[in-house]
């Protein structure tokens, strides 16, 4: 009896000239939705994610999935995404990483206009430049006139070649006109105990991660990198305010969906994402993280990342470096 209902409703459908692919857009989404995370649980992509997950799955009545899939700083989660069909079912948290990687002269990165459709941005926090109080730099001023006396002797952590922090401390040594000396590790975690210990001088990192450090006595804040001043740190000038102009570098999460993604479907996402956002519960979630919620529209979040990616390839040539 369902059998022959399913085939006569079918049946209707085709005589009205009305495509299955227009009843299944109407019907979205009518089964979870998996959201895939390049980052292992717990990291501050995940965090993010499932902050927001949870209100838009309530939003679109079904569950959004959260699906940590880390390796190649994202790449490899991205281009699974990619690959997936453009059905609304599969999205991606793409990251400052993915624009980066974007820059790759390898396989590691992906084409973001090419192999997306935006959804929105959810937020972002700015990086701060951090050092240990053994410097004894006071101010911005104090630490480039001690970097500028002693050429390649200060050392930079980073949580890697290519990431988020190397490239801005990169920026900064251009801009600042100075030389440090780069000490790489392989996660944030082992490159903040050894800044902590002092055994490495300066870092660029998320001011979610470091303001409680600085707040304990243990590192000291010299400028937010940010476009302008955070939330988390409102005291904290940035670095264009003290003088380094056009210096942004921010750690920033949003949402895409694989290329060929219907109108539709984009829609109704972008309409759930955006609800979820203005949700006091998750501005404060997000807040409490040290983010600042976005929420920006499709085309200016696409052109976001068009300009963000095209900003560290010019620090990447700049600098010579190749991203495996």
């Amino acid at each position: 009896m369902l059998r022959r209902a399913l085939i006569c409703g079918l049946s209707t459908a085709f005589a009205l000239g009305f495509p299955l692919g227009a009843l299944a857009e109407q019907a979205f989404p009518d089964r979870p939705i998996k959201l895939t995370v390049g980052f292992a649980a717990g990291s501050s992509a995940d965090v993010v994610s499932r902050i927001v997950a949870k209100r838009a799955g309530e939003i679109l009545k079904q569950p959004l999935v959260v699906d940590n899939r880390p390796g190649a700083s994202s790449s490899a989660a991205a281009r699974a995404v990619a690959a997936s069909p453009p059905d609304g079912y599969t999205l991606f948290i793409v990251t400052v990483a993915n624009a980066i990687n974007a820059n790759s002269r390898g396989t590691v990165g992906v084409d973001l206009p090419k192999s997306f459709v935006p959804i929105t941005l959810l937020g972002r926090v700015p990086n701060v430049l951090v050092v240990h109080p053994s410097l004894n730099a006071k101010s911005l001023q104090d630490f480039i006139s001690l970097a500028k006396s002693k050429p390649g002797q200060l050392s930079y952590a980073s949580s890697g070649i290519g990431t988020s922090p190397h490239l801005a401390a990169l920026m900064f040594n251009k801009v600042a006109g100075v030389e440090m000396l780069h000490v790489p590790y392989k996660g944030s975690s082992e490159a903040m105990t050894d800044l902590l210990a002092g055994r490495v001088n300066v870092m660029f990192a998320p001011a979610s991660t470091v303001m409680r450090y600085v707040s304990d006595g243990k590192l000291t804040a010299l400028a937010t990198a940010g476009a302008h001043r955070s939330p988390a740190a409102p005291k904290l000038a940035t670095l264009a305010e003290l003088g380094l102009r056009n210096f942004e570098s921010s750690v920033w999460f949003g949402v895409v969906a694989p290329a060929g993604t219907s109108a539709a479907v984009q829609t109704k996402l972008v309409e759930a994402f955006h609800e979820a956002l203005k949700s006091d519960e998750v501005k404060a979630q997000l807040g409490a993280q040290g983010f600042e919620v976005e929420g920006m529209a499709p085309q200016a979040f696409a052109k976001y990342m068009l300009q963000e990616t095209d900003k560290w390839g010019r620090v990447i040539r700049d600098a010579g470096i190749t991203l495996n």
